[in-house]
């Protein structure tokens, strides 16, 4: 816990039984209360790996999509009790031990949602992210926040953490259920006047590191102006897409399950 407050870890995995282990080991167990693992229908031992290191392990009968996994992440925590969940991928492409420093920044109080950025500090290069994925990640970047109004280093990060009063006010289930969800929740926060956080993240693109290739980015690059356009419409009063006018009640728990 941090300061009174329960944390849970959430990871959605695909594919991810060579990279599990450190980096479960990584995460600062002593701050964070639980770690839940959604396993995508994976076609290793994903899953086996995650109960074999106690983790509370849920596994889909088919493989649904990163949003998908998301979704099912964010239900079971909020379900478990969580008042901050941290959103941390599996295969060691971010550093688990930066939690403690994103919990502590929305148990503040201060912060909704903390975002864990490969931009700031600029190491990203260094960390191994390819040219192409560095170059489209700035001009996204670039035009989302001209298009939304906001000043972020980047909206691509998949390490990220939430307080229960910024999962529960956003209409997570209207999201795309493939890669873009990422992107639609940063643009629903927008909309909904969250305070949103950033951190300087290294990353590590490896050989087991999770990692879209160039047909999957560019779905992914339209996905992210069909966003811009489509939150341009709704703050002109053009439009009343269902990812910024749905209701979030649907999704949550009836009430909080309480923890062993």
């Amino acid at each position: 816990m941090l300061m009174g407050q329960r944390i849970v870890v959430v990871m959605p995995a695909y594919r991810a039984a060579r990279t599990l282990r450190a980096t479960y080991d990584a995460i600062p167990h002593d701050v964070v209360d639980e770690v839940i693992l959604t396993d995508d229908a994976s076609d290793d031992a994903t899953a086996a790996v995650s109960r074999e290191l106690g983790i509370r392990t849920v596994v889909h009968d088919r493989n649904l999509g990163y949003g998908a996994n998301q979704k099912t992440c964010y239900r079971e925590a909020l379900a478990r009790g969580a008042d901050v969940v941290v959103m941390l991928h599996p295969d060691y492409q971010y550093e688990p031990r930066l939690v403690t420093a994103m919990a502590s920044m929305v148990t503040s109080g201060v912060y909704d949602l903390v975002l864990g950025s490969r931009i700031l500090g600029g190491r990203a290069r260094a960390g191994g992210m390819p040219a192409w994925k560095y170059v489209s990640n700035r001009l996204l970047t670039l035009g989302q926040n001209a298009a939304l109004g906001s000043k972020l280093s980047e909206f691509h990060t998949g390490f990220r953490a939430y307080s229960r009063k910024a999962l529960t006010s956003i209409p997570l289930l209207a999201n795309s259920d493939d890669f873009v969800f990422d992107n639609q929740v940063l643009a629903q926060a927008i909309a909904k006047d969250l305070r949103i956080g950033e951190i300087s993240c290294p990353t590590s693109y490896h050989a087991d590191a999770s990692s879209i290739g160039f047909a999957r980015s560019a779905t992914y690059g339209l996905g992210v102006v069909q966003t811009s356009v489509a939150f341009v419409a709704w703050r002109l009063g053009l439009a009343r897409p269902r990812i910024f006018e749905g209701e979030a009640a649907d999704y949550l728990p009836s009430s909080p399950t309480p923890a062993p």
